[in-house]
């Protein structure tokens, strides 16, 4: 199984006085990108967020092309483009970029979103949003699959294009839809795609992590597709002593307390595809240390975390995305913990890892 850097650069206004510097944080981003090569992870996840409402990074596809430049192995991967506020042209354009300057290092992840907030100021329609995502994935497989193409869709509607520059993989980056639901995992599944999706949301909707990882691959057999895989993140923190779990748990709850403006939390005014949120605000609103669990993070001693690892690659997942600094952790914090979890836990899953 894989392991990879993630981040969602977590930064809400609800964190008061100790919001960092947004400028500073994607340089620290950098930083932490290139040196997860250096420690010997497989990838790097970095998301689309906009105006500070929950993240800082606002263009995914060109902070990768800087980090690009500055490594040679590690995988580039977006967490998640929030499709539906883009042109899919313009994403398809982006990414066949990037993995071209990246030599074919570039993955594509997309998604929904949930913030109703970014919808609004881009003027999308956040009550289509599963409709307007999907025709908007289907264009970017057209782009990149065949040479010209136009569209008439309920959404998009363009004359023949052609797609220049082309990705440098066969056919395509490998896509990745963010499905937080059924409904999502069951049409990423029809479209022939791959999945990623957050652990707390698997337990949710099948009951545990291998349960949404077989489902969705036999959603994918069924409809003419082997193979297809499944990642997952989860909240990450390899720890030396009670008082650093209970702190890095804090942190976690630090974090929800940014993370509930963002979701949906009306029943009457969610949309109905979106509303199972509404269910996970009330539950994160509740939330305590004792409630946190490895259903959503894992923290603990080197071999409790390798252990718990070890337990998603049983359940078929190629890879977990790792997010270190949730919460505002500091830059210098975050290096040290990517560091310990290089030094103790990777190279259980990597042998080439470079010990820190």
């Amino acid at each position: 199984m894989k392991l990879g850097y993630f981040t969602l650069t977590d930064n809400p206004i609800e964190y008061g006085s100790t919001r960092k510097d947004a400028n500073q944080m994607i340089r620290d981003l950098a930083e932490q990108c290139v040196y997860a090569e250096e420690l010997g992870f497989d990838s790097v996840w970095v998301p689309e967020h906009h105006f500070s409402v929950l993240g800082v990074l606002p263009s995914p596809s060109l902070f990768l092309a800087n980090i690009a430049a500055r490594t040679k192995k590690i995988t580039l991967a977006p967490a998640t483009v929030l499709l539906p506020a883009s042109h899919p042209i313009r994403m398809a354009e982006e990414y066949a970029l990037l993995d071209l300057l990246s030599n074919g290092r570039a993955i594509f992840s997309a998604g929904r979103g949930y913030d109703k907030r970014e919808y609004d100021v881009f003027g999308a329609d956040f009550n289509q949003s599963r409709e307007i995502f999907f025709e908007g994935l289907d264009i970017i497989k057209k782009a990149w699959t065949e040479k010209a193409f136009s569209y008439q869709g309920k959404f998009y509607s363009f004359p023949e294009v052609e797609l220049t520059p082309r990705p440098v993989q066969d056919p395509h980056p490998p896509i990745y839809v963010a499905a937080f639901s059924r409904p999502s995992l069951e049409k990423a599944a029809e479209m022939g795609e791959n999945v990623i999706f957050a652990p707390f949301a698997a337990n949710m909707v099948f009951g545990s992590l291998e349960g949404a990882v077989s489902s969705f691959k036999e959603l994918s057999e069924k409809h003419g597709f082997k193979g297809k895989g499944a990642r997952c993140s989860y909240f990450i923190n390899v720890t030396e002593t009670k008082e650093e779990t209970e702190k890095t748990k804090q942190r976690m709850l630090k974090y929800f307390t940014g993370l509930v403006p963002a979701f949906p939390s009306d029943p009457t005014t969610a949309p109905p595809h979106i509303r199972y949120f509404v269910d996970i605000v009330e539950k994160l609103k509740k939330m305590k240390t004792d409630d946190l669990s490895d259903r959503s993070i894992i923290v603990g001693d080197p071999e409790y975390v390798t252990e718990c690892l070890k337990k998603c690659e049983a359940a078929g997942l190629e890879e977990v995305i790792l997010y270190f600094d949730f919460g505002g952790l500091s830059h210098e914090d975050t290096m040290k913990s990517m560091e310990r979890f290089a030094k103790h836990v990777l190279p259980h899953f990597n042998q080439n890892v470079v010990n820190a």
